[in-house]
């Protein structure tokens, strides 16, 4: 990992570069290098850099949302797929610094590796350059993903969105049902559908009774746009 190719991802000079290939260093990398700090002090700071500039951003472009909905907007952008998506486009999974068994289990390609990476970069950045620099970065790099979460209503939980299209539409309340379950009592599937007026509208399955509601009323809404 050489300093000018992680200041072409972040945009910026590197004054300190002794934080950045701190957060690069996975905490199973530290395990085996007690002289490598982990990265998980600067992925705690850059979580909370993250909800204030995510906050100040939804503040001032939303000026007369409820504080609800611009909750539910921040979650939506700063989930751990939304940040790990990001780290994948920026390509900076491969300067991770792990053991040799996580490189061995594809870690440098796991969703919550690659969102805690992000938010430890985002810590870095405030360290060295402050927040207007973490800001520029997060602002470059996450807050264009609104407009689809907007466009698509991803912002908010499905059994609610479905339900409310569905009372709109229809005039009816839409009644979920879980209509197969497998495997053993610590590691089960479920599978569940959605109906309206028996009709169904939608399947989804999850390792829960509820995770398997909530991607048949997904995949409901998904039926609905096509």
């Amino acid at each position: 990992m050489k300093k000018t190719e992680i200041e072409k991802i972040i945009g910026r000079q590197i004054r300190d570069f002794s934080l950045f290939a701190e957060s690069f260093t996975h905490k199973s990398f530290a395990n085996e290098n007690p002289d490598s700090p982990p990265n998980e002090r600067l992925e705690f700071l850059g979580d909370a850099v993250l909800e204030l500039a995510t906050t100040k951003f939804l503040f001032q472009k939303f000026p007369d949302a409820p504080e609800g909905e611009m909750t539910k907007l921040r979650s939506a952008l700063v989930k751990t797929d939304s940040l790990a998506e990001i780290a994948k486009k920026l390509g900076v999974g491969k300067f991770l610094k792990m053991s040799r068994g996580e490189i061995a289990n594809g870690g440098a390609e796991k969703t919550p590796i690659l969102a805690d990476l992000f938010e430890a970069i985002v810590g870095a950045i405030f360290l060295d350059g402050g927040f207007a620099a973490a800001e520029t970065f997060i602002a470059k790099n996450l807050f264009p993903r609104l407009d689809e979460i907007v466009k698509k209503n991803l912002h908010r939980d499905p059994k609610s969105a479905f339900q409310e299209f569905s009372q709109e539409k229809w005039g009816a309340t839409p009644t979920f049902q879980i209509v197969s379950e497998s495997g053993p009592d610590h590691d089960k599937t479920f599978v569940a559908a959605v109906f309206v007026d028996d009709e169904k509208k939608g399947e989804g399955v999850g390792s829960s009774k509820q995770k398997a509601e909530i991607a048949a009323a997904k995949n409901a809404l998904e039926n609905l746009k096509r």
